[in-house]
């Protein structure tokens, strides 16, 4: 396979460089040398980081795991703000938005769901408890201690619909010892529109045993999109974020921590525009059409506000052999949306959830019992369950006569419930010294809900459906040198059937699977640098595919029925001088669909507007997976006037991005890049920055959407340039 050839290539590279073609010499000899060499580097060496990808906390390069760490110091120098920017940072990994949607992709896998109980496949998650509701998903990255990105299925210790992989953010919990930041960043962004970002954070103890912590967080962006209708501006964004965590240890045995988290969205960035113009509203007179990026000419003001209420609560006990180990999890949501359906002046169209809107409340429980007496079998086991109930109130306005013609108005009331139950266990077993086999399974019912109202009545009561299945996994991992080993694993996923929210029939799409197969390296081979490389080959089965229905402003689900996804990704993380640390990683996924002969289709008419069509997309890319990503970046620091003067870089390459099911509408490969210029004082109390992102200001598509009015498009932000300061105590 072509992925082999790369990866040999890769690594035979890295190992021609000279950082691999030292003799034991010329180690020596450096080691006598001035600061600015690898020896001397070797005085910090890379970061020693400690993952709980496995739900135990366990050293980074000691896990069959092909995971993504960084850690906050990492997220800072590359400007990335909320998990949706992973996109440049995280090699396979693609931050997708469908409007209000987050829709994450890893290795081609991702969901393109429409519905708060269609839940992604690649799962989101804070602290290890899940965030469900895809609405409000967009976890805004301010005191952050680690982002873990893990690639590949989780049908084991990660279950819940995570065939794509899973993104954990881990905030820190609170010390016993009085510290804190505060800080801000002011921006400017096209038509003169401001961007702020306020953060604080304060942690300290109240009592021998208890210790809390405060987080807070505002961001406000003007509106930056030209308004052609009402001579004014659209697109910005005002966010408010909260959470606060309460840290209780009776004893030296005993753990808890319990979370509250509020935060809050108010803004239009499901702004949208008609690409090249292709709307229908084009074909009546009067009408207003875009003609360059991040302008538009919407009929009605278009809303995106949500709120999201979070409680949590995780324990740890001490038992001896063993710790007993706890996670619950609360959500509440609750989201506003309206959106226009031809995305031009001419009134053809909207849709709205605002009588009522989006609400969403969850629970899940797990508890977990993990082995921790020092021996050659490791082990853990537990249980989980999780309940959602979403509710929404949908209006479908439609003129196609354009103005002044008569007016329908279709109301939609659907309501989802999902109940879901699994145990599941994994342990790994030292063979012989440096030889580890590791097995894992899970089963998990489930038992999805669904009731339709349309225009007041119901069409069916409730339907539901039960769903079983068990997922596994095994891994072999050899430690070939002391801080080099490689592994091979096997694994399944799944997501269980669920039911299309616009629909006014009761059955849902069947369950997608996927079959995973993996071959990894981990090395260190210096104290100074590190590189880890995966290759894999995934079996995908039933995928659960979303596209706009041929005629109206609803929604189909159907079962794509196979895809064949196979790639690999590099990361390289050098500190190559004390003042010089480099990271790199390249992605490849050959992703295809394997066996779709009845994909819902659009094609534009000379009038404007899209003709509806069933065609074959078998042998097409996946959507929203490019075949090839690079991201580089640096972080160069000298010392100055007492203090350190650091200038840090990231730019990121990705090929061409489909965004339909027929290869017809893409985005052309682009670059994003972003810097920094810092200077911190020698105290390390005081930081200030010059920043900026999108600096050669790219115009990218962030979704291109297709329905029978228009296709229409949002952009990613413009550049944004800026000043920033912080203070540490």
């Amino acid at each position: 396979m072509k992925i082999i050839a790369k990866t040999i290539l890769l690594t035979s590279v890295a190992f021609c460089t000279p950082a691999f073609a030292q003799s034991s010499e010329s180690k020596t000899a450096q080691a006598t040398t001035a600061d600015d060499t690898p020896a001397a580097a070797q005085q910090e060496g890379l970061e020693d980081i400690v993952v709980t990808a496995t739900r135990r906390e366990e050293r980074l390069q000691e896990i069959p795991v092909a995971v993504t760490a960084l850690t906050s110091d990492a997220i800072e120098s590359a400007g990335v703000q909320d998990v949706r920017s992973l996109t440049q940072v995280v090699p396979g990994f693609f931050g997708g938005k469908n409007i209000g949607l987050f829709l994450p992709v890893i290795r081609g896998v991702g969901s393109s769901s429409v519905s708060a109980a269609d839940e992604a496949n690649v799962a989101t998650y804070i602290d290890g408890v899940y965030q469900p509701d895809p609405y409000s998903t967009f976890v805004d990255l301010a005191e952050v201690e680690r982002v873990e990105v893990l690639r590949g299925p989780q049908g084991t210790v990660f279950g819940r619909n995570a065939t794509g992989g899973l993104i954990n953010v881990i905030t820190p919990d609170p010390s016993f010892n009085l510290r804190g930041n505060i800080g801000g960043r002011y921006g400017r962004l096209r038509n003169d529109a401001s961007d702020v970002d306020l953060k604080a954070y304060i942690t300290g103890g109240l009592t021998n045993t208890l210790a809390a912590d405060l987080s807070v967080v505002y961001r406000q962006t003007d509106d930056y999109i030209t308004d052609l209708v009402r001579d004014g501006h659209l697109g910005g964004n005002q966010i408010f974020n909260s959470r606060s965590k309460l840290l209780w240890e009776p004893s030296e045995t005993a753990r808890l921590v319990l979370t509250a988290e509020y935060a809050e969205q108010d803004g239009s960035t499901n702004t949208t525009q008609p690409l090249n113009g292709n709307t229908a509203g084009r074909q009546f007179s009067g009408a207003v059409l875009p003609t360059e990026a991040w302008q538009s000419s919407v009929d009605t003001l278009p809303v995106l506000d949500f709120k999201r209420f979070n409680l949590a609560l995780r324990t740890r006990f001490d038992l001896g052999p063993v710790n007993l180990e706890t996670t619950t999890g609360y959500m509440h949501t609750r989201t506003v949306q309206v959106t226009d359906s031809d995305a031009s002046n001419i009134f053809l169209g909207v849709v709205s959830a605002d009588e009522p809107n989006i609400n969403t409340e969850s629970l899940s429980q797990e508890i977990r019992l993990l082995s921790t007496a020092p021996g050659p079998f490791q082990w853990l086991v537990g249980l989980y369950g999780f309940s959602l109930n979403s509710e929404s109130g949908l209006r479908i306005l439609s003129r196609p006569g354009g103005t002044g013609a008569p007016q329908t108005s279709t109301s939609l009331n659907p309501y989802l419930k999902t109940e879901s139950y699994s145990g599941f266990g994994e342990g790994t077993y030292q063979f012989v010294p440096k030889l580890f086999l590791t097995l894992g399974v899970r089963y998990t019912w489930e038992k999805r809900a669904f009731e339709q109202v349309l225009n007041g009545n119901n069409l069916f009561g409730e339907a539901n459906r039960s769903f079983d299945k068990v997922t596994y996994r095994g891994a072999l991992r050899y430690e070939f040198a002391d801080s080099a080993n490689i592994y091979a694993t096997y694994g399944t996923g799944y997501k269980s059937g669920v039911y299309n929210f616009t629909s006014t029939t009761p059955t849902p799409v069947d369950p997608e699977t996927i079959d995973a197969y993996e071959i990894g390296l981990k090395v260190d081979p210096l104290s100074w640098l590190r590189m880890n490389i995966s290759t894999y080959y995934y079996d995908y089965q039933n995928l659960q595919v979303v596209a706009r229905a041929p005629s109206g402003n609803t929604f189909i689900l159907q079962n794509a029925a196979s895809a064949e996804i196979y790639g690999g990704e590099i990361e390289i993380t050098a500190a190559v001088t004390r003042h010089l640390k480099l990271r790199a990683s390249a992605a490849y996924t050959h992703s295809e669909y394997k066996d779709f002969p009845n994909a819902q289709g659009f094609v534009p008419l000379p009038s404007g507007g899209n003709s509806s069509v069933s065609e074959d997309a078998s042998g097409n890319q996946l959507t929203r997976s490019p075949e090839s990503s690079l991201n580089l970046g640096a972080v160069w620091t000298k010392d100055l006037a007492n203090g350190t003067f650091a200038v840090a870089a990231n730019a990121y390459h990705s090929s061409r991005v489909y965004f339909d099911f027929a290869n017809r509408f893409s985005q052309e490969p682009y670059t994003l890049v972003s810097g920094e210029l810092s200077y911190t004082t020698s105290d390390d109390n005081w930081r200030f920055t010059l920043w900026a992102t999108n600096l050669t200001n790219q115009q990218v598509y962030r979704e291109i959407r297709n329905g029978p009015l228009t296709t229409d498009v949002t952009y990613e932000s413009p550049r944004r340039v800026g000043l920033g300061a912080s203070y540490r105590f």
